[in-house]
């Protein structure tokens, strides 16, 4: 697979996202421009103006007609995606972590860091905005209900990652501990807490039908959980810290990335510092191939709906777009072959 190598940002890669279609990809790094591009071959189609500070995370509606980002500018922006205009802004306290649609595009969910040491106007919170009136004017939302975090600086441990839980009903925050907590959308109030982890979770992954979950940490594990009984079902064993999952929509496959950690890459040759994709097989947790390229540790991955092609973007301040090749298209995936009957 030959990639097609996007460089539009000037800093590192913090998110990827394909739309629901498939045929735009929108990317965010820590240069406060997040962008648009045409998954077919690669064109910029323009950039969304202006966070003063890194975008830490974006996603798109359902019918990729809004996108919101996030920035450590405190500010969660919602953009239209045609246009490229800004149609509202979210004043917070604290960097913006996690910006998220539900399922109907009409809730947000945000998270944002503390700031200032433990100054209790500017604590951790978790936000939910909805846009009022149902199906109206995409500039008019509100906040419907607000929840504050474990506070890092009172030596409470840090959340991570926020997102929604299948149709918004709950939501589940990852902690740097490697803890899971799934809480009620509507109270906040905790309904079931696992530790899946012995180390800081990086990204949180659905598959196609919402039915499993990918937990990658920097412990080199990656996990795959049952998300009606919560039980982790398998486990993928890697030999790097991993920032990134995500499941193929069309075959048995997993997706990791990952690598040695940013600060040390300088002195790192891109073999010794662990920076390809790697490929697992969903079923047997067994590696089977590993995609190169990179010159910095992975922090996100995305695949097309479709399953025809993925994108990685990296420290190194590149996205690589490659479109699976009829090779792997058409691979079939082996059955292990019993084992031979004692005689």
């Amino acid at each position: 697979m030959r990639p097609i190598l996007l460089k539009g940002h000037e800093r590192s890669i913090t998110c990827v996202v394909y739309n629901r279609d498939g045929d735009l990809i929108f990317t965010a790094a820590k240069d406060g421009r997040p962008t648009l591009w045409l998954s077919e071959d690669g064109t910029r189609v323009g950039t969304y103006e202006v966070h003063n500070g890194a975008v830490w995370h974006l996603d798109v509606s359902w019918d990729s007609k809004l996108l919101v980002s996030g920035s450590a500018d405190m500010h969660a922006k919602v953009w239209d995606v045609e246009t490229g205009s800004e149609l509202t802004t979210f004043e917070h306290t604290g960097s913006v972590r996690n910006c998220t649609f539900d399922e109907s595009g009409r809730r947000i969910l945000v998270h944002c860091d503390a700031f200032g040491g433990l100054d209790q106007n500017r604590p951790p919170l978790v936000s939910i905005y909805e846009n009022e009136p149902m199906w109206g004017d995409v500039t008019s939302w509100r906040r419907a209900a607000q929840f504050q975090l474990p506070h890092p600086e009172a030596g409470e441990v840090k959340c991570q990652l926020v997102r929604w839980l299948p149709l918004g009903k709950q939501i589940l925050c990852a902690f740097e501990d490697g803890m899971m907590k799934i809480m009620d959308s509507m109270s906040f109030s905790t309904v079931k807490e696992i530790q899946a982890h012995d180390n800081k979770i990086q990204c949180l992954s659905y598959n196609l039908h919402q039915t499993f979950l990918l937990s990658a940490s920097t412990d080199h594990t990656c996990k795959m959980w049952d998300l009606e009984t919560w039980d982790c079902v398998k486990t993928y064993r890697s030999d790097r810290p991993l920032n990134a999952c995500v499941f193929s929509p069309t075959k048995e496959h997993v997706l990791l990335g990952g690598g040695q950690d940013a600060m040390s890459v300088t002195t790192t040759a891109g073999r010794q510092g662990r920076f390809e994709t790697q490929f697992y097989h969903l079923a047997y947790e067994e590696e089977f191939g590993r995609v190169k390229g990179h010159f910095g540790p992975i922090n996100a991955l995305a695949i097309s709906p479709l399953g025809k092609s993925y994108c990685s973007g990296a420290e190194d301040g590149y996205i690589r777009l490659h479109h699976f090749d009829a090779d792997y298209l058409d691979m079939k995936d082996p059955v292990p072959e019993d084992e031979p009957a004692a005689e």
